[in-house]
């Protein structure tokens, strides 16, 4: 049983982040959508290259945050499709498309007066 070790939403989104980037999801971008939006602090937006990549890539993170968050999603939309999933944390919500995907919906662009934390510059703490 998961019990929530009180990380800040960013703390875990990081972890989120690490836990992607353990399974080579690339052109990462983390959003603070804290001031955009009421119902969550910080978008996760990954790609995977296949079905199978971004069901490794949702594994690890869940796996990640249960270890070294205590926590886990209130919800899983488009695993099984794998074309763009979505992990709900609540505090942050991760986005793992196909390249197709990315490309169609540019999520990022939708959202581009959020201010983006570095997540390179972050790992290296």
């Amino acid at each position: 049983m998961a019990q929530d070790k009180g990380l800040t939403a960013r703390d875990k989104v990081l972890i989120a982040a690490r836990a992607a980037d353990d399974k080579k999801a690339v052109d990462m971008i983390i959003q603070d959508v804290s001031d955009l939006m009421g119902e969550t602090d910080y978008f996760l937006i990954v790609t995977a290259q296949n079905n199978r990549q971004v069901a490794a890539v949702l594994d690890n993170i869940q796996d990640e945050m249960v270890k070294q968050a205590g926590v886990k999603p209130f919800g899983i939309e488009g695993a099984e499709e794998g074309f763009w999933a979505l992990l709900d944390y609540g505090d942050f919500i991760v986005h793992c498309f196909q390249p197709e995907g990315r490309d169609y919906y540019r999520l990022e662009e939708v959202w581009n007066d959020a201010p983006t934390i570095d997540f390179e510059a972050e790992n290296e703490k």
